[in-house]
């Protein structure tokens, strides 16, 4: 990020939806990052933030070592917006009271605007009433001095409140959620209207910057980058490309593990189509032996992650003059590895490709997509020209096939998945719904029923399909197909793919479900 845009500081409590306030913020045009509450001061002076927003979090105000807003945040001389728990802080720091105990509110509610405030700003004057998404236990019993109540609810009498003549805001609800129909608007007026923010923020910006920051890192430096197939090492390969040329090569190992015919088309597209020097590394034998008898979710990823890591090493010695690892690491994984204390702290699954890189190999790395999320590695994709079947392809997991098969893995089984998601993936595009879903795949169960085919009894694998629609992975809905798609589509893995005869769909949101199985 450079001094040209005028940044916005995201301090997070804790809140399981911190990266949403994030988005709707950069969908707006504005640039901002986040950084937990212990290192707010830090982020402070280094950021040098136009604006400031308290995210929500699990913590209560009216407990001991809860967190706690840094009095530096209000003496900074620019406007902040307190969500939820950031509203309570900010109570609680400048000489509010906060107290439990009281009537909760979770889900929908009806805030009324009580006085004019340019926080409302077009949504609606006094008296009006708008729904509002509300998730909070404790209660704002009292405001600090110079504070106004600007709307309330049947469940919180200090549902938003202002101090104008600081510029320091609090809402009760989450304007970040879909659930609040116009929360993008009451953001926008804070971070446009109130703080004055030009929303200078594009993707064509930020690929001439990280160009030029690619260029200053490297020097004449030579670079690996490893290709998975998937969209976010492919846009950070084809970004390098464009910023140092053949000083660009990309290695591309092929685990075994990849979808049907993806190995072809990386070959096909970055060798062929974009010129850029490419090691085509075929280590199937090597990856799928190691996980013979593996059947442990993370011993799988653990012991992909460590095998991908060797095959780059041995890669790296063969190309004189490397100094530099490329990685399409992404803001999230920069966000959950410094995540506040108290927030989603669990580790739900790891991954092979976030975090460093072992020491004895000696490489610097180039991650020139960490500031961006998911949508936004997208549209940069589109900006460099990567065509728009290619950028907005589903994710897929960097463990590949590995996690989509519980329990042991074989070669064949990874050929029945290949065969049966690829006829997946056709009928959903044929049907026009590839776009309409976030992500969709099969997943070959550790399970055999029996089954008629012919005249003859089957005993043979069950086959579950999985599709979600969502807007970044965080939560999501499964997807309703209409039945004749599905119909179709399991009729024909039934027949075409040799070992599967019943086919189910996965009818399970995020939470309480993970998007994949494993």
């Amino acid at each position: 990020m450079t001094a040209a845009h005028q940044p916005v500081l995201i301090v997070d409590f804790g809140s399981q939806v911190t990266q949403l306030i994030a988005r709707r913020v950069r969908e707006s045009g504005v640039y901002c990052e986040i950084h937990p509450y212990d290192k707010a001061g830090e982020a402070l002076a280094a950021l040098k933030p136009a604006a400031i927003i308290l995210s929500g979090g699990p913590a209560s105000t009216t407990e001991e070592e809860s967190p706690s807003a840094d009095p530096a945040l209000f003496d900074a001389g620019v406007p902040v917006l307190g969500i939820c728990y950031g509203e309570q802080t900010i109570c609680a720091v400048l000489g509010g009271k906060v107290e439990s105990g009281h009537h909760r509110e979770f889900g929908r509610a009806e805030i009324v605007i009580t006085k004019d405030s340019p926080l409302f700003a077009g949504i609606g004057a006094v008296d009006h009433r708008e729904t509002v998404w509300m998730s909070h236990g404790d209660r704002v019993t009292a405001i600090p001095a110079g504070f106004e109540v600007i709307a309330t609810s049947a469940g919180a009498p200090f549902a938003a409140i202002a101090d104008e003549a600081r510029r320091i805001y609090g809402v009760q609800f989450h304007p970040e959620v879909a659930h609040t129909p116009r929360g993008a608007q009451l953001l926008r007026n804070f971070t446009h209207g109130i703080a004055g923010l030009d929303g200078d923020w594009t993707m064509a910006a930020f690929k001439t910057e990280a160009i030029a920051r690619i260029r200053a890192q490297v020097g004449k430096g030579k670079v690996i980058c490893g290709l998975s197939g998937g969209v976010d090492s492919s846009v950070a390969a084809v970004l390098i490309h464009e910023a140092i040329g053949d000083q660009l090569t990309c290695v591309y190992v092929d685990t075994g593990l990849m979808r049907k015919g993806e190995s072809e088309q990386v070959v096909s597209l970055f060798k062929n189509h974009y010129n850029i020097p490419l090691i085509h590394v075929d280590a199937s034998d090597l990856f799928l032996g190691a996980l013979e008898g593996v059947s442990d979710p993370e011993t799988k990823r653990k012991t992909i992650g460590k095998l991908f890591i060797d095959v780059f090493d041995e890669e790296s010695s063969k190309i004189e003059g490397a100094e530099f690892l490329a990685q399409g690491t992404l803001y999230p994984d920069v966000i959950e590895s410094v995540s506040a204390k108290g927030g989603p702290s669990a580790v739900i699954k790891s991954h092979h490709n976030v975090g460093g890189l072992p020491d004895y190999m000696k490489l610097k790395l180039v991650e020139p997509l960490r500031e961006l999320f998911k949508d936004e590695v997208r549209v940069l994709g589109q900006e460099l020209g990567l065509h728009a079947d290619f950028v907005g392809r589903h994710p897929f997991p960097g463990p590949g096939l590995a996690i989509r098969i519980p329990g042991e893995i074989t070669r064949e089984k990874v050929q029945v998945l290949q065969d049966a998601d690829a006829i997946y993936l056709e009928e959903i595009r044929k049907a026009g719904l590839y776009d309409k879903i976030w992500q969709a795949f099969a997943v070959l169960l550790p399970v055999k029923t029996v089954g008629v085919m012919g005249d003859a009894r089957t005993y043979e694998n069950v086959l579950a399909l999985r599709a979600v629609t969502s807007t970044d992975g965080m939560t999501a809905d499964f997807f309703e197909f209409p039945w004749d798609v599905l119909g179709k589509t399991a009729t024909r893995i039934i027949n075409e793919v040799r070992g599967v005869n019943r086919v189910v769909y996965d009818v399970t949101s995020k939470p309480p479900g993970t998007i994949e199985w494993e």
